[in-house]
C-alpha cells in the first residue's frame, strides 16, 4: 500500500545535510512530492512530503532516518499524510498567489500579528515567509540607516481586495511601516522600464519653491504647490501662476538652484541596479526641463519630459513653452515611451508623489506613491514612505544580496 509521509527536521546547520538526508532516502526509491528548506541563524528547517514505493514499507525508512537524523545532530518527526489530503493539497495549486512586503527601518513582532491577523481574517494562508533585506546591526547608531523587508507569500482567494486594502493601510498609518500588496505573477520580476516624477520624488525638494525664493515669492508659490500636489486646484493653473512669479528672474539661477538640488535616499543605489538590470528609465515631470536634464547626466537617464521654461534675452517671461506635462500627458508619455521601446505596460513601473502622478501611477504595470501626499498614498496601489527609492528593488523581488550599491557600482 502506498504512503505519504511529511517529514521535518530541525537543528544546527552544516555542510552536507541536504546531501546525507537525501541518500538515505534514495535507498527506498522514494518519491520526493515537495521539498523547503530555510535557514535562520545557523539554524536549519528541512521539510520533505514524500511517497514511499508499495514495495516498501515505511518502518525500514523511518528507522534509517531517525539513525541518519541522530548522526547529523537533528530533531526529526514523522506525519502521515493521507490520500484524501493530498488530493486536497494539489487541488489548492491553483488558487491565485499574492505577495506582501513589509518594509521599515525595523521589523516588529506587532507589525507581522497586525498584517498576519487580517491575512487571516480574509480566509488567506501564508505559505512562506523570506527576508529580502541584509541582517541588521544591534547597536542603535547603526540603525539609522538600515534597511528591513520581509515578504510573505500568500494564497487564496480574495473575496474583497478593497477591504484588504483599507486594513493593510490602516496599519501602516497606526504602526509607521509600509505594506506592498501586489499579485505574484510573472510580470513581478520581468519589469522593463521605470518612470519617475522628479519634484520630491527624485530630488527632496520642489524646483519652483526654489527658483521663486530666487525671485522672493517663496511663500506664495510653496502654499500653491502644496494645494497642487494634493490635488486641490487644477494642476495647469496652479503652473501658470507659479510660474509667472519668475518673470524677470536671470536665466542663471537654473544652474545655481540645480546645483543646490540633493537626490532623494537611495536613487544612485536604485539607478545603478536599473542599469545594471538593463531597464530604460525616464523622468516624466510636471517640473522644468532644465533640472531633468541636469539629472539625466548625473543618473545616465534614458528620456525626460518636463516643462520649458520660456527664456528672452537671459530672462525668464514667466511662461511655459509648449503643451503643459499635467497628469493626463503624463499617462500618455508612459505609454509612449513604453511603445517606443516594445515594453508592455504590464512591464513598466511609474514612481510619483502628487496628484499629477495618479493617472501614470494607474496606468503602470506597477504604481508606487513615493513619501507621497494623503491623496495618493491612498490611491494608488503601493506605497513607500519609510524608505528610500532603492526600497522599489524589493517589491520587484530583488534582496538586498542581489543588488549594487552606489559605492559598489563604481
Amino acid at each position: 500500500m502506498r504512503e505519504i509521509l511529511l517529514i521535518t527536521l530541525s537543528g544546527p546547520d552544516q555542510p552536507g545535510l541536504t546531501s546525507k538526508i537525501s541518500e538515505t532516502l534514495a535507498r527506498y526509491r522514494i518519491n520526493v512530492l515537495d521539498i523547503g528548506q530555510e535557514v535562520i541563524h545557523n539554524q536549519l528547517s528541512i521539510g520533505l512530503l514524500i511517497e514511499v514505493p508499495e514495495e516498501y514499507s515505511s518502518s525500514p525508512v523511518l528507522k534509517d532516518m531517525l539513525f541518519t537524523a541522530h548522526t547529523l545532530g537533528l530533531q526529526i518527526s514523522f506525519t502521515p499524510i493521507t490520500d484524501e489530503e493530498y488530493t486536497q493539497w494539489v487541488g489548492e495549486q491553483g488558487k491565485p498567489r499574492y505577495l506582501i512586503s513589509l518594509l521599515g527601518r525595523e521589523i516588529k513582532a506587532e507589525q507581522i500579528m497586525r498584517v498576519s491577523s487580517v491575512i487571516t481574517a480574509h480566509q488567506l494562508n501564508i505559505d512562506k515567509i523570506n527576508r529580502l533585506s541584509g541582517r541588521i546591526p544591534l547597536e542603535q547608531e547603526e540603525k539609522k540607516n538600515t534597511k528591513a523587508c520581509i515578504e510573505l507569500s500568500i494564497r487564496g482567494t480574495l473575496q474583497n481586495e478593497d477591504g484588504f486594502r483599507e486594513q493593510l493601510l490602516a496599519i501602516t498609518d497606526d504602526l509607521g511601516i509600509d505594506i506592498a500588496f501586489q499579485e505574484d505573477n510573472v510580470y513581478r520580476r520581468n519589469r522593463r522600464l521605470m518612470v519617475f516624477d522628479m519634484d520630491s520624488t527624485l530630488i527632496t525638494s520642489e524646483v519652483i519653491d526654489e527658483l521663486a525664493i530666487e525671485a522672493g515669492a517663496g511663500e506664495e508659490v510653496s502654499a500653491i504647490t502644496e494645494q497642487a500636489m494634493r490635488g486641490e486646484i487644477d494642476f495647469n493653473v496652479s503652473l501658470q501662476k507659479r510660474v509667472a512669479t519668475l518673470k524677470g528672474l536671470e536665466e542663471s539661477v537654473l544652474q545655481k538652484v540645480a546645483e543646490r538640488l540633493k537626490l532623494t535616499e537611495g536613487a544612485e543605489t536604485l539607478f545603478y541596479n536599473l542599469h545594471n538590470l538593463g531597464f530604460k528609465t525616464a523622468i516624466i515631470s510636471g517640473g522644468f526641463t532644465y533640472f531633468g536634464r541636469y539629472l539625466q547626466k548625473k543618473l545616465n537617464i534614458d528620456y525626460v519630459f518636463a516643462n520649458e521654461l520660456e527664456i528672452v534675452n537671459g530672462r525668464m517671461t514667466g511662461q511655459v513653452l509648449g503643451e503643459i506635462v499635467n497628469g493626463k500627458r503624463k499617462a500618455e508619455l508612459l505609454e509612449q515611451i513604453a511603445t517606443t521601446e516594445k515594453i508592455s505596460l504590464e512591464q513598466t513601473i511609474a514612481v510619483g508623489d502628487g496628484a499629477n502622478d495618479l493617472p501614470m501611477l494607474g496606468k503602470a504595470g506597477l504604481g508606487i506613491a513615493f513619501r507621497a501626499k494623503p491623496i495618493v498614498k491612498e490611491t494608488a496601489k503601493q506605497a513607500i514612505s519609510t524608505l528610500g527609492l532603492d526600497a522599489i528593488l524589493y517589491l520587484m523581488g530583488f534582496r538586498d544580496r542581489d543588488s549594487l550599491n552606489s559605492n559598489e557600482a563604481r
